[in-house]
């Protein structure tokens, strides 16, 4: 069985960022105000989402 799940990182009005699936992500959504992505996997979308954090470019939700 292959996984075609995608994640993204978005990073809302408030500065938080959040790692979602690909099944809600919304290119439109006039709360996110920067996004990465897509990440093959969940893990690695944290560990960018860490890499994130302490460049100063997110804060921990």
């Amino acid at each position: 069985m292959s996984n075609t799940q995608s994640w993204y990182i978005v990073k809302h009005n408030t500065g938080n960022c959040e790692i979602i699936p690909s099944q809600q992500f919304e290119d439109n959504n006039p709360e996110i105000i920067e996004q990465w992505g897509p990440f093959n996997s969940q893990e690695e979308a944290i560990a960018r989402r860490v890499g994130l954090i302490r460049a100063g470019k997110c804060q921990p939700v």
